[in-house]
């Protein structure tokens, strides 16, 4: 039921990433009106969670069970996000430093123009936090290569 990758979720975006290989992931998406803020053009906190969404697929890429919380993510709109038009996701980690992961994201528009972009400071969720949050049935996943 995650808003952002909750394939089930009504509500939510549905984001699906897939391995790019080992710490990279890259998502497909399009946004509705229900996603607006201005007339035409993606709410920021939208476009916010598809990046932190990214951020943390791109761990997931290299390690399928390497979940991660965002310490710091900072983002940087650079164009209107438009709705209804395919839009392209690609994360990386930057720098992996155990417990504490570096990683970029941007979401492109369908000419390739960065829209928006992000950095993070993510942080390893502890063993026995995860095993409380029963991981394996929540479906948290990249998929293979397309």
């Amino acid at each position: 039921m995650c808003f952002g990758c909750g394939v089930e979720n009504p509500a939510g975006l549905r984001l699906r990433f897939f391995s790019q290989g080992d710490a990279a992931a890259r998502c497909e998406v399009t946004l509705g009106d229900m996603h607006q803020g201005y007339p035409g053009i993606a709410h920021g906190g939208i476009v916010m969670t598809i990046l932190d969404e990214a951020l943390g697929r791109a761990a997931l890429s290299a390690d399928h069970k390497r979940l991660l919380y965002s310490g710091k993510v900072e983002v940087r709109f650079r164009q209107p996000v438009p709705l209804h038009k395919p839009l392209t996701i690609l994360s990386r980690i930057d720098k992996d430093r155990g417990r504490l992961v570096l990683a970029s994201a941007e979401l492109l528009l369908p000419d390739g123009t960065v829209a928006a972009e992000a950095t993070g400071t993510l942080f390893e969720i502890p063993p026995e936090t995860l095993r409380e949050m029963d991981t394996p049935e929540v479906g948290w996943q990249v998929y293979p290569l397309e």
